[in-house]
């Protein structure tokens, strides 16, 4: 005897701190569902008031209401149709398909956005996938399934069509740039934003930002600035140019020496000052993002973009009130080697021909804030990307300490255990005294005042599963006895 059950489905954009908008919504999915027979509905979790509701949850008016509308919901049920929410996945035993219902939006915890892509699932009972609604859009489908004497899934009602089950999205960098399209575009409709200005070097970062935000906005809503100093170089000049023209953007020159000469003869006439080089770098960076971008900005009538990864972020490679400023960073959850990737791929498979030229790929990543920092010379930050980058990521995403590292290094399996070409490490630290200041050199800063930093910084985009935005503690550095018993004897064994 045929056992035949029918699912409803309601993947739903969930507006966090509005049970009003999200209880109509699931009050007509009710309906729906009801009129087509169905035995039960799937929605997500949290589905009236938001995963993230901020203060609002412990307001009791606004707890009350949310009660409110849970007794209407359930009243509308009327005990005929079951409502089963995201995380109870199962319909009955492990003997029966699984089931779950993803939301689709956003949802903030203030520093921290988080993208529900939706991509609801149902698996057969031996766990093999049978379908998958679609990514980023609301869908509410019913299903008649049956379950004995064999399993199967049959379509009985649907408001979009479905994805291709035979050949999903398996380019990761395809799921990167559709959450970074995705999540930027709700945040600024959320904001009501429609405008914004990219400070423009020549350089990878803000030239993701430039074609993200031209894919979202348009091209006409997007004001590019390039801000050089006596330091930036014809060559990435030309570059910030060549991408203003391909993406078709309104691009300005608003060149920055003249106002950082004023700034630097007034502090040197301050007794006890020392306006050292490495000063003189923080002031044409806070004169590009405090001066420059915020009064554009305002006068554009829009607001400015902070173009960070999140390789600057774990080590505070930026400047409080200069590059770390902007509305929104929407880049900051990738790495530095993803933000290559990812400027492939939009050449590659969003633009189908050059639009980010290939210079701003190929040349060496550089603040260009002195002479140190030559492009035409091949000099550029302080670091090893395609070594620290995963490194930084075994601090932030593994939650590796300077121990395990040194553990690694020690046995010669760290390239393999944090994943970077093999060869790297000999290549850039060619003693253990060498590796061991650069560890703690990083170490010192991701702990240190980069804490700080990231306190500071704009909202970000999540895009893995341990983005920054959460609270962190300004606790002290800390290395463990075992760290220090360990490099003892590591030193000692190579001096």
């Amino acid at each position: 005897m045929s056992k035949i059950i029918r699912a409803a489905l309601a993947q739903m954009e969930i507006i966090p701190g509005n049970p009003e908008k999200n209880a109509a919504k699931i009050l007509k999915y009710i309906e729906q569902a009801k009129s087509h027979n169905a035995d039960m509905i799937f929605l997500p979790n949290y589905p009236i008031a938001g995963e993230f509701s901020g203060y609002t949850e412990g307001q009791n008016p606004f707890a009350e209401e949310c009660r409110e509308f849970e007794h209407e919901i359930l009243a509308a049920a009327d005990k005929k149709i079951r409502i089963i929410l995201g995380d109870n996945e199962t319909i009955k035993s492990e003997n029966d398909p699984l089931i779950y219902v993803n939301a689709v939006g956003i949802q903030n915890q203030g520093k921290t956005f988080f993208v529900f892509n939706g991509e609801s699932k149902i698996f057969s009972p031996l766990g093999q996938l049978v379908l998958t609604l679609p990514s980023f859009e609301e869908s509410f489908q019913i299903f008649e399934l049956t379950l004995e004497p064999s399993f199967s899934c049959k379509k009985i009602f649907g408001d979009s069509n479905l994805p291709n089950q035979k050949n999903p999205v398996k380019d990761q960098r395809a799921k990167i740039y559709n959450t970074l399209f995705y999540g930027t575009k709700k945040f600024l409709e959320q904001i009501k934003v429609n405008r914004v200005v990219i400070g423009v070097s020549g350089g990878i970062d803000s030239a993701i930002a430039a074609a993200l935000y031209s894919q979202i906005l348009g091209s006409e809503n997007v004001l590019l600035v390039n801000m050089p100093s006596k330091f930036n170089s014809d060559t990435t000049k030309n570059l910030a140019q060549k991408l203003a023209e391909n993406l078709g953007c309104r691009y300005e020159v608003v060149p920055i020496q003249e106002s950082v000469d004023l700034s630097v003869n007034q502090f040197e006439k301050i007794p006890r000052l020392d306006v050292s080089g490495f000063v003189k770098e923080n002031i044409q960076a806070r004169d590009r993002g405090s001066r420059i971008l915020a009064g554009i900005a305002a006068a554009f009538g829009g607001v400015f973009t902070c173009n960070a990864n999140k390789t600057e972020l774990t080590i505070g490679y930026a400047t409080l009130y200069g590059d770390c400023a902007g509305f929104f960073a929407a880049t900051a959850d990738l790495w530095k080697f993803q933000v290559y990737d990812l400027a492939r791929y939009m050449n590659e498979e969003i633009f189908h021909h050059e639009v980010i030229p290939q210079g701003i790929i190929d040349i060496i990543p550089s603040a260009e804030l002195s002479e140190a920092q030559n492009v035409d010379e091949g000099k550029g930050d302080p670091l090893h990307y395609d070594y620290h980058d995963y490194l930084f990521r075994a601090f932030v995403e593994s939650q590796k300490t300077p121990s395990d590292i040194l553990h690694y290094y020690s046995e010669g399996n760290l390239e393999s255990q944090i994943g970077c070409k093999s060869g790297l490490v000999k290549k850039y630290f060619p003693t253990a005294k060498e590796f061991v200041e650069d560890l703690e050199r990083w170490w010192n800063r991701f702990r240190g005042l980069a804490v700080a930093k990231r306190l500071q910084a704009p909202p970000l985009l999540a895009i893995c599963d341990r983005p920054f935005g959460f609270p962190e503690s300004q606790n002290e550095i800390y290395y463990t006895r075992e760290y220090r018993k360990l490099k003892s004897k590591l030193l000692e064994g190579n001096s």
